[in-house]
């Protein structure tokens, strides 16, 4: 599909200038302010791309004209991109104004080929883009027929007569090769086709037989889809636009439920859900719902879509109603049966389908579990992870602190506090100490545990060694305090050194 007037389209459909107004897109090319895009009208005057806006304006000194935004383009190309997901999941980009659509197996939905395009055309016209469309057996065919056939549709064991008929250009060639070739008097597909292969090679490129045979079906060529293709697809069409929250929400379970027989025929479950939203005029949302385990139940995925959507309602106005919904598994795991106990109900299933709904309204980030890393380091020991991170995340145990070995404080500080203490003895534990301007006395001390720190985590090639103590001072206070370092034993290049006191925590 081209959208060859994208730039222009993109300005034209939200200006309220009259229509049928002479309008070019500019942007520095070779020093100078050229032409890259223009309309109807203004090729209708005789203008075409690379003219310098100097001679355009001394021409027709009424044009408007606006600059290049290479970006907001490819913003719009992206947006049809989407709305063009309603036909087939596999679509493709094709900078800078086209798209690739993988239509096989799809065109029967809509009526055959020749209504599917005139549908996608007609749909587009009305939101304010031009589009022409092209159907062949390979992608490079279906490319020269959009913008250089006089017929769309090309038939099967038609392409080679239809390609000799078009110019070089419609092979994809850039700008040098195309130069090179008109200089050795070749313009069109007729005048290369039949030629010897190697000649072509040497003065050419490979990259120019390898167009030619794209084209031709001699080699393959396969989309590059812009959204990964689900597992398994479920959608519903409308004639007449839903908009109500529970009308999307009952058609969510009925798609759940299309969604499980499918996935029960495999014996497999989801575990990851999305939910795309079509509205009338072009815009698509997309929800996307993780799971920590496979799933397939109906009244759970609609469960999680119901807080999905009560999180999203702010941001997804359906405007004049959804015409189409389409429930994906975009991921999916093997899920065999399971005998459920008959003493009581599964609390695992409950407690598993609490963390998804959780994870579905507050974010999967949001939603942590603690595992243990192999270090003994009192910092790295445990990591947050998001719940759902792993299969069965339900089931994990809570991170246990061994009975053996010294008692820890269940939450540690982001960073240790430093604190100014003194020591009895060198190595003892403090005998009081002073945190946030306020001094303690300890009355109780338990320690030393020693850690010592790995080699790689200084940068330097110091890694000190930390006494830690448990100690309870006079106003209650009961904390874990470390001393990085020990005297005369680390640091002993630099005399003036002094071991350094940290709070690392506090005891409820």
């Amino acid at each position: 599909m081209w959208l060859k007037r994208l730039s222009t389209d993109r300005i034209e459909r939200r200006s309220s200038a009259p229509a049928k107004t002479p309008l070019i897109i500019v942007e520095p090319i070779k020093s100078a302010l050229r032409i890259s895009a223009l309309n109807d009208a203004a090729a209708a005057l005789g203008l075409r791309g690379g003219v310098p806006l100097a001679d355009a304006r001394a021409m027709y000194p009424a044009l408007w004209v606006e600059d290049a935004d290479r970006q907001a383009d490819h913003v719009l190309l992206e947006a049809v991109a989407d709305w063009c997901d309603r036909y087939t999941p596999l679509v493709g980009l094709d900078p800078l104004d086209g798209l690739f659509l993988d239509i096989s197996g799809c065109a029967h939905l809509f009526g055959g080929e020749r209504a599917l395009a005139d549908d996608i055309v007609s749909r587009l016209v009305r939101q304010g883009l031009n589009a022409q469309i092209g159907i062949a057996d390979t992608v490079g065919c279906a490319w020269a027929a959009a913008r250089y056939g006089e017929t769309w549709q090309v038939a099967k064991g038609e392409m080679r007569s239809r390609l000799i008929a078009l110019p070089l250009a419609a092979l994809r060639l850039d700008g040098k090769i195309l130069g090179a070739l008109a200089q050795a008097g070749l313009k069109r597909i007729a005048d290369v086709i039949d030629r010897p292969r190697a000649p072509l090679a040497a003065r050419f490129g490979d990259g120019f037989l390898r167009r030619l045979d794209q084209a031709l079906g001699r080699e393959d060529e396969s989309i590059a889809p812009r959204l990964p293709l689900p597992s398994y697809v479920a959608e519903r069409r409308f004639p007449d636009p839903i908009g109500r929250e529970d009308d999307v929400i009952g058609c969510i379970e009925h798609l759940a439920q299309e969604l499980s027989l499918l996935l029960e025929r495999r014996g497999e479950g989801a575990r990851l859900l999305q939910i795309a939203l079509f509205r009338t005029d072009g815009k698509v949302y997309r929800l996307e719902a993780g799971t920590g385990e496979p799933l397939r139940d109906p009244g759970r995925i609609k469960r999680l879509f119901i807080e999905r959507l009560a999180t999203a309602k702010d941001e997804h106005d359906p405007g004049f109603g959804y015409d189409m919904l389409r429930l994906s598994a975009l991921v999916a795991e093997r899920l065999d049966p399971v005998q459920s106990g008959l003493a009581g109900e599964d609390r695992q299933v409950e407690l598993a389908h609490l963390v998804d709904r959780l994870s579905a309204r507050f974010g999967a980030r949001r939603l942590t579990r603690l595992v243990a890393n192999d270090t003994h380091i009192p910092e790295f020991a445990v990591a947050a992870v998001p719940a759902q991170m792993a299969r069965g995340a339900s089931t994990v145990q809570p991170v246990a602190q061994d009975s053996l070995a010294p008692v820890r404080p269940v939450r540690l500080f982001s960073r240790p506090e430093v604190i100014d203490a003194i020591a009895e003895v060198p190595d003892g534990p403090p005998a009081r100490f002073q945190w946030r301007r306020i001094m303690h006395e300890v009355i109780a001390a338990e320690g030393p545990e020693r850690i010592a720190m790995e080699w790689w985590r200084d940068s330097e090639g110091h890694a000190l060694t930390r006494d830690y103590f448990r100690v309870e001072s006079k106003e209650g206070v009961r904390a874990w305090i470390y001393r990085e370092g020990l005297y005369g034993r680390e640091m002993t290049h630099l005399p003036e050194w002094r071991p350094k006191w940290f709070l690392h925590g506090l005891f409820a």
